[in-house]
């Protein structure tokens, strides 16, 4: 038997960080996903009992500010396309200039020199992902799709679904219905 689940990673992330952190009896502040701020000082004793916690999750703790700032940068763009009025509402290198409160023409350079890759293709990658999740788990036509992910047009977001995963969205569908008809 199998049942299909859905995930808030946000609050796993939160509710992991929290149970972890409360288990090594650190007084500690979740300021935003990705950044704990502690009461006091701590120890070397005790940043590797974090690391050791944390590792067993797949979290780690970042040193290079740079990857610091990227990973803030994913962040950010990945609640505005999961927010649609936001996304609708805000032009992304505005939202992460405002956000993070730097120009976009750095943080574009910070993340491609982190990354090897680009902001916008960061941004058509997470479209894509998001589009799979919806037609995998939501019941809405491609073109209610489109528009909740802010594309111009059917079209366009075939187009980049096709470039991204060698499928079309229409072949996608079609396959994950096969898939869960065998189920």
């Amino acid at each position: 038997m199998k049942i299909n689940i859905k995930f808030d990673y946000t609050f796993i992330c939160k509710a992991v960080l929290h149970e972890q952190l409360e288990a090594l009896g650190l007084e500690y502040k979740l300021n935003n996903l990705g950044e704990v701020e502690f009461q006091k000082k701590l120890s070397a004793l005790e940043i590797e009992n974090i690391k050791e916690a944390f590792n067993k999750y797949g979290i780690e703790i970042l040193a290079n500010p740079q990857n610091v700032l990227v990973e803030r940068i994913k962040d950010v763009i990945t609640e505005l396309i999961s927010d649609p009025e936001k996304s609708r509402k805000y032009n992304v290198s505005s939202y992460l200039a405002d956000e993070l409160n730097y120009s976009y023409a750095h943080l574009s350079s910070v993340f491609s020199e982190i990354t090897y890759s680009s902001i916008e293709n960061f941004i058509i990658l997470k479209k894509i992902d998001l589009a799979k999740h919806l037609i995998i788990h939501e019941d809405f036509t491609l073109t209610e799709i489109a528009h909740q992910l802010n594309y111009s047009s059917v079209a366009h977001l075939s187009a980049q679904f096709k470039k991204t995963t060698g499928l079309t969205p229409s072949a996608f569908q079609r396959i994950i219905k096969k898939r869960q008809e065998i189920e």
